[in-house]
């Protein structure tokens, strides 16, 4: 590898893949009724589905930066190891762990001069993170510089579509994203949002629509008004929050009307499943613009 790839937890990617990409991943942290916990660990996994079934149970869930003497520890070994690095990170929109991590890296460069420490803000998170990261990686083992490889993730960020639904608006409320009476009055009546990232990367609110099979048509219309040609050559990204159902006939659905081939799925982390809730549903491709 001609320079190491680093990301946060909020990327969402598979346990295979970050061993594939070789990828290092700054855990991220939440609180379980005031218990801290971590959204990623080297070798161990957290029970998403217990996670999910707490928020269900009504456990206060919470979010904090992660501890930046741990990730001033990570980036510190690789540079110690004469490797660059690049670190892809968690949206500044929706959290302050980028511009920590982007500081630490500063300082970093300036007792390391001789190796390199790029950073991009995604403004992106969860899969659609993590297909910047999957692409990122691709390019670098076709042999791009690590600078080129910056450059493009840069150039294709904001190509990146994240489209997503929510099935209980309270989770959007408690996080500030939606007023109570509207998420009541929502969730009274069957009305599900269809939300995507916008340019700044925060949350932004598109559409409404009544049942949740019209709220998957959606996002699979939002595909389809905007995907970048040839679909079928894509690879496709889906995260959920604890609906595996729901995520495998997006699959199906995005499969057989586009021919993608390559598509996966996996759970949205609980740093960001705090604020969305369960029944989070998300889907990530290259488009020719956001939304």
């Amino acid at each position: 590898m001609s320079f190491e790839i680093v990301t946060d937890s909020s990327a969402n990617l598979l346990r295979s893949q970050i061993d594939q990409i070789g990828a290092h991943i700054l855990p991220l942290v939440f609180f379980v009724d005031g218990e801290e916990r971590r959204s990623y660990y080297k070798d161990s996994d957290t029970d998403l589905k217990v996670f999910y079934d707490m928020m269900r149970d009504g456990k206060l869930i919470t979010t904090s930066l992660p501890h930046l003497d741990e990730i001033e520890k990570t980036l510190r070994g690789i540079l110690e190891e004469g490797k660059d690095l690049l670190y892809i990170g968690f949206s500044s929109g929706l959290s302050g762990t980028f511009d920590a991590v982007r500081g630490i890296i500063e300082e970093l460069r300036t007792e390391f001069p001789q190796q390199k420490a790029l950073c991009v803000d995604t403004l992106g998170a969860s899969l659609g993170q993590g297909l910047l990261v999957h692409y990122a990686a691709k390019k670098r083992d076709e042999g791009m510089s690590i600078e080129d490889v910056q450059a493009w993730v840069e150039e294709n960020k904001l190509h990146l579509a994240h489209w997503f639904t929510v099935d209980d608006l309270m989770y959007l409320f408690r996080g500030g994203r939606v007023t109570k009476s509207t998420a009541w009055a929502a969730n009274l009546l069957n009305i599900k949002p269809v939300l995507n990232m916008d340019d700044e990367g925060h949350l932004v609110p598109k559409e409404k629509v009544r049942g949740r099979k019209k709220s998957i048509q959606a996002l699979v219309s939002h595909m389809r008004e905007s995907a970048i040609a040839p679909v079928e050559d894509q690879t496709v990204f889906i995260s959920h929050g604890d609906c595996l159902e729901d995520a495998q006939l997006l699959e199906r659905l995005v499969r057989s009307e586009f021919g993608v081939k390559d598509v996966v799925i996996n759970y949205v982390d609980p740093v960001i499943g705090a604020h969305s809730g369960p029944g989070t549903l998300a889907l990530f491709f290259l488009a020719t613009e956001r939304g």
